[in-house]
Parts: C-alpha cells; structure tokens; sequence
C-alpha cells in the first residue's frame, strides 16, 4: 500500500551537497530497474546530502513551532521513462538520522526511512565540519565556504550550471520498509547555493566502490531556504528497490 505523506514544511538552516563523479556502470548496478543514472560529460553524479533541517512540521503549522534534525542521505542522479517521456530526479538508497522522531516517522511524515547515525557538526559563516558516525557508514567533511567566483568542477562550467542540475531534480525515490520506491518532491521559492572548497570528504559509501569509479568534485552550501515536501503522486518506475550496497 503506498502511503501519502502529508505536505509537510521546514528551513534548511544548513545543507552541503557533496558531489562526485562516478563510473555510469558501477554506479548503475546500485540502481533499481527502471531508473539509470544521468550522465553529464561522461559520467554519473552522485554525491551525499549534509542537512540540518530546523521548523520541520506540517505545512499549514507556523514556522517557530517545528522539530530541528541532522540527517544525511546519500543520492545519485537518475532520469526514468515516465507518462510524460524522460523525466529526471534523484534516487536515495541510504537515509541517516540524528533524530529518533525521523527515524520512527521515516516514510510516514519524515521523507524516506533513516538509519541511526551519530551527527556532530561545527560550523561558522565561513567553515562547516560534519561528521555522520553509523554501525553500517562513516562520512567526514570539512569546508570553507568561498566566493562565487572560486567554484571549481570537473562536471559543470560555472556555479550556475551546478545549481540547475541540482536544483531541476524536484522528485527524489526511496526505498519504502516495505522495499518498493515511493517518490517525494521537494519545493521551494528561494533555491540559492554558494560553493565550498573541501579539505577532508570521506564516504565509506564511495569509498567502498571499486578503486577510482568515484571521484570527488565539488561541494555547494545551502542557507536558510524554506522548503515543502509533497507526495507528486507518480507511480514508481519499478516494483522493487535492489539492496544499495555493491556486492
């Protein structure tokens, strides 16, 4: 049965997308029937999401009353044949969490089901240092928050081009409890990154890939962007998720 999630809304106080470059084929084995991986410039992009999310609560609720969390979601950029031709999105096939109520409301409230996670993070107008600790994942970044013109990828020209590419992939599929996908959409009006240069990324996610199928590329921060969750009531593009873990 699939389960609607109510529009639900929030800040996004702080979110690093940490993107990498990765090999179409391994990173195609991760992904479920039906959905294969965007490619730009010959390869796949795919990275893992930093967020701490402040005011989450349902969308009709006033801001200032809502829950504060710290999660991370690892995520690839996909495209699916839908009803309406080639459509282009995200898959998410590992969700971590900080919060106990994300945890226990994953795929009811929450957007997708979360793992237990340790989440500590250090930050300044400048610096953002996150660390994920969970039995199954370890992620350890640590940025310095530069000007616009210091933007620097192998996969996009400018700072512009990184942030339509993000920014277009509204629809984000999970892997339901019950191991079938179910699409979330996220919206805002105030979508606006700003890029960072790294001096530590660590993903066991990435790390675990065959040697050299997943480079790091560049980091953008998001500040301050109030956003919905809805359910965009498409039908999924398979039956069943395929585990997220490379064998």
């Amino acid at each position: 049965m699939t389960i609607t999630i109510p529009r639900m809304a929030a800040t996004i106080e702080r979110r690093l997308l940490v993107n990498y470059r990765v090999d179409p084929a391994v990173i195609a084995r991760l992904l479920p029937d039906g959905l294969r991986p965007q490619i730009v410039d010959g390869s796949a992009v795919a990275g893992v999401c930093l967020i701490r999310l402040g005011d989450f609560r349902p969308a009709w609720f006033a801001p200032k009353v809502g829950h504060r969390s710290e999660s991370a979601a690892h995520r690839v950029a996909v495209e699916w044949i839908g009803p309406d031709g080639r459509q282009t999105g995200v898959f998410i096939p590992r969700r971590h969490s900080a919060s106990r109520l994300a945890r226990v409301a994953g795929g009811r409230v929450f957007p997708g089901v979360h793992e237990h996670a340790r989440v500590r993070s250090v930050e300044s107008d400048s610096d953002v240092s996150v660390t994920v600790d969970a039995a199954d994942l370890q992620v350890v970044i640590d940025a310095h928050v530069v000007p616009s013109k210091s933007f620097e990828s192998s996969l996009f020209a400018d700072l512009s081009a990184a942030s339509e590419f993000f920014r277009k992939d509204a629809v984000g599929w999970s892997p339901t409890r019950a191991g079938t996908l179910e699409p979330l959409r996220l919206d805002t009006n105030a979508w606006r990154v700003e890029p960072a240069r790294a001096t530590r990324v660590e993903s066991s996610f990435f790390d675990e890939l065959p040697s050299g199928s997943a480079v790091f590329d560049h980091v953008l921060v998001m500040r301050d962007v109030p956003v919905v969750w809805s359910s965009p009531g498409q039908a999924a593009p398979v039956d069943h998720a395929r585990p997220a873990v490379a064998k």
